[in-house]
């Protein structure tokens, strides 16, 4: 079989990782959009606080997330080139 038979498949694979990888950018952008830099010295912005804190932990969830499927674009990404440039040196032979 030729290893060129896979390509399509592979991008496939590809366009669903990485979309989903977007998709999951997006959605911490939205969340980090309205995050402040402050520091609550006193108890009187409890509220404020306690959003800050729901958005920082709404980030940490999905950050293993992100890596993963950062990490997953990548190797279908190598491993498309991959195989195209083995087919490539494959014909030069």
């Amino acid at each position: 079989m030729n290893t060129l038979s896979y390509i399509p498949t592979m991008l496939i694979v590809w366009a669903v990782v990485t979309v989903s990888f977007l998709l999951l950018l997006a959605y911490r952008g939205q969340i980090t959009r309205y995050e402040e830099d402050q520091l609550f010295l006193n108890g009187a912005n409890n509220n404020e606080e306690q959003e800050q804190h729901e958005i920082v932990r709404k980030v940490k969830r999905i950050a293993p997330l992100i890596r993963l499927l950062g990490g997953a674009t990548t190797l279908v990404t190598l491993s498309i080139a991959g195989l195209w440039l083995y087919d490539a040196w494959q014909r030069l032979k």
